[in-house]
């Protein structure tokens, strides 16, 4: 079976936000994450070492978004650094990339300047975000495609 194709660095600093907002909710076999702006309510679902997820880019890229990585560093099988995590909370990544057309390295930036300009400590961050995308290249888990994306409730 076909394994997860790697994200881009920056859906790590996304999932962050996800766990400092308190937005993701454990069940027994899936999870529900609500996006950052609270109009979808993501589904990820695994039963063993196989992942599914309904986000965007989990479907249509078949990479991991994310809610799996949400989901991956809350079950523990990939690093989880509630300090880092605390600076990304708050953030509406959604209005973000929308205004940035999708280049999330280009709002990954922004939101750092915004935290060096606080006297945060960015490249402990930074030190952290390639340990989890380390860990995530390694990561030995299976590929089933979700269930169509939600669409946004108003």
């Amino acid at each position: 079976m076909p394994g997860w194709k790697t994200p881009p660095i920056e859906k790590i600093h996304e999932a962050y936000g996800a766990l400092a907002d308190g937005r993701v909710r454990m069940e027994d076999g899936s999870a529900a994450v609500a996006s950052s702006d609270g109009t979808k309510c993501y589904t990820v679902a695994w039963e063993g070492d196989t992942y599914s997820s309904n986000d965007n880019a989990s479907y249509w890229q078949g990479y991991m978004g994310y809610p799996l990585i949400a989901v991956l560093m809350t079950q523990g099988r990939i690093p989880y650094d509630r300090d880092i995590a605390a600076h990304f909370g708050g953030i509406n990544w959604k209005a973000r990339n929308t205004a940035h057309r999708n280049q999330y390295a280009k709002v990954v930036a922004e939101i750092m300047g915004e935290l060096r300009a606080k006297g945060v400590d960015c490249e402990r961050i930074d030190q952290e975000i390639h340990t989890v995308y380390a860990a995530l290249k390694t990561l030995d888990i299976g590929y089933k495609r979700g269930k169509r994306p939600p669409k946004a409730q108003q």
